[in-house]
């Protein structure tokens, strides 16, 4: 008997993996009716084994537009299991029915512009409000602190992402290009342009739900962007404000945008005309 696989579990993060198809309809005509049926539930079995394995979750999606027709956003921590799920699912309707359009693999983490304890302490606490260090509401405020930076971390490494209907992904890399060379700037002036983009994503907190992924070496762009809303007017517009930003002024290359609406698994393989 061959040995397990052994998992492919990174040091901290979750694996994700966008999923794009066609649905290519010649096909699933040539199947008869017990056949769509059984294929169907087998879908949706196997939808339920994945959102059903610790520490994983599945947002199934039909696409706006021609680009493709059905989505999957998966976040799981074993990429061996990443991969077993992403060949069962584009199987899952018969050999030729679903057909790859776009896929996307980066990881979760955390951001390496995030204010750290020291700075707030000094920049904010210190120079900015004249707190004494060591104060009662200067310790209070480090330890407010502490628990706000602590369940960012989480939510950035470990998202529950809610079941909102619209599903916005976008690959994106920071250019390097002449002047506009990300990377040969120094840390100090990254933090600051990003400190204002970060800014900007905070006014649409309770609309948007933006996770960031990183995809450098793993995938073309350098990270993968996902937005999840109740309104795509609120996609239209954090992406368009921020577009003001000098971050992405200058230093920002988008890739193509993927529009999906999370529905439920019958109304899903009824838009998708199954």
């Amino acid at each position: 008997m061959s040995e397990p696989i052994p998992p492919l579990v990174p040091r901290e993060g979750w694996h994700v993996l966008h999923l794009y198809y066609h649905v290519d309809h010649g096909q699933w005509e040539i199947l008869d009716d017990k056949e769509r049926r059984a294929l169907k539930t087998g879908l949706t079995e196997l939808i339920q084994e994945i959102r059903a394995t610790p520490d994983t979750q599945l947002l199934a999606f039909a696409v706006a537009t021609p680009k493709a027709d059905l989505g999957f956003m998966l976040l799981t921590p074993d990429l061996q299991a990443a991969n077993a799920f992403e060949k069962r699912l584009t199987l899952s309707l018969g050999a030729d029915v679903l057909t790859p359009a776009f896929s996307y693999l980066s990881l979760t983490e955390g951001s390496e512009y995030t204010t750290t304890r020291e700075q707030y302490a000094a920049e904010t606490l210190r120079d900015e409000q004249g707190l004494a260090e060591g104060s009662p509401e200067f310790e209070a405020a480090l330890k407010e602190f502490d628990e706000r930076m602590e369940h960012y971390r989480k939510h950035r490494l470990y998202p529950v992402l809610p079941d909102w209907p619209v599903v916005c992904f976008y690959p994106m890399s920071k250019r390097r290009l002449g002047e506009d060379n990300w990377y040969a700037l120094d840390f100090d002036e990254r933090r600051r342009l990003m400190k204002g983009h970060a800014t900007t994503g905070r006014k649409y907190s309770g609309r948007i739900l933006q996770l960031i992924t990183g995809s450098t070496g793993l995938d073309d762009a350098e990270w993968g962007v996902t937005l999840l809303a109740k309104d795509t007017s609120d996609i239209k517009a954090i992406v368009y404000e921020m577009r003001f930003d000098p971050v992405s002024v200058r230093y920002g290359e988008f890739g193509d945008f993927y529009i999906g609406m999370q529905l439920p698994l019958d109304e899903l393989f009824r838009r998708l005309c199954l």
